[in-house]
């Protein structure tokens, strides 16, 4: 580990070894299942399948953000090892975490004044956030510099592009995203939105997919007409999901195919509990690098 820390927030819905092969540093959200506190720790206490089972069985899900206190403490921790910290939360027009890591993060760089201490919203969520954390880690161990990856972070943030499609609209329903009139003729036409995170990382609806088959292929169309370097892209993918690795694997098996110059295999991941008790099963959610988000 270099003379500073890259850091994100546990909705970047990665595993913990892979934070650890990456040395990245993580803080945990919360949720709650029938009012019952859990800490989004990565899936450690709890396993996808027996939180997304919960939600399938009528369990009530709400999600809590770290507060600015936390953010301290987490932060003050890399400040007193002489540590210098780069942090990533997730995208503000999901939540507002962000608030409080720059509430904690002005009180601690009047307590450290050598250090710097710079927290960005990542406009992004899930397989995108997990994607762009390890972009920072891959360019921290070519060389860059805290500054220099400082100013990349800023000037690449909308170039991370994050597409969503869910094959269930249950939970989008009830959490109120759909109205129960639309999810109901929804349901019964077997309609798959497709979604992506916008400029101002809110969560957009792009098209209505009649089945699995048509989302996947349109998720793969918008992918191609936005990927960076098309058919020549060699960067990164990420693909998370919420128990519906079928469709995660055909989805990352579509993308090997059209982009086969990849750095490397696509990486899949569970959405985490944060993320996944908005969107409950079905979710797969894809990350790469391409030309800025759109409004």
């Amino acid at each position: 580990m270099g003379d500073f820390i890259i850091s994100c927030c546990s909705t970047a819905d990665v595993t913990e070894e892979f934070l650890k092969e990456k040395d990245i540093e993580h803080i945990c959200f919360h949720y709650y299942l029938d009012d019952k506190p859990y800490v989004d720790d990565l899936f450690k206490s709890m396993s996808p399948q027996d939180f997304y089972g919960a939600m399938v069985d009528g369990a009530m899900t709400k999600t809590s953000q770290v507060n600015a206190d936390e953010f301290a403490a987490y932060f003050r921790k890399f400040l007193e090892q002489g540590k210098d910290v780069i942090h990533l939360t997730l995208a503000s027009g999901i939540s507002g975490v962000i608030n409080s890591a720059r509430i904690a993060a002005e009180e601690l760089r009047e307590e450290f004044p050598d250090r710097k201490l710079v927290v960005f919203d990542s406009l992004t969520a899930s397989a995108g956030y997990g994607l762009f954390m390890d972009k920072l880690a891959t360019l921290r161990d070519e060389g860059y510099s805290f500054d220099e990856l400082v100013k990349w972070t800023a000037d690449h943030i909308q170039n991370q592009n994050t597409w969503f499609f869910t094959t269930d609209l249950t939970f989008f329903i009830r959490g109120g995203r759909v109205s129960k009139i639309s999810g109901w003729f929804g349901t019964a036409l077997n309609i798959c939105p497709l979604l992506n995170v916008n400029d101002e990382g809110k969560l957009i609806p792009r098209q209505k997919c009649r089945g699995k088959k048509m989302v996947k292929k349109a998720a793969l169309a918008a992918i191609k007409e936005r990927i960076e370097n098309g058919e020549d892209y060699d960067q990164n993918i990420f693909i998370t999901h919420s128990v519906c690795y079928d469709d995660a694997r055909e989805m990352a098996d579509m993308l090997e195919e059209a982009f086969p110059k990849m750095k490397e295999k696509i990486r899949i991941f569970d959405i985490g509990p944060t993320i996944g008790a908005h969107t409950g099963p079905g979710t797969v959610a894809i990350g790469f690098w391409g030309r800025e988000k759109e409004r």
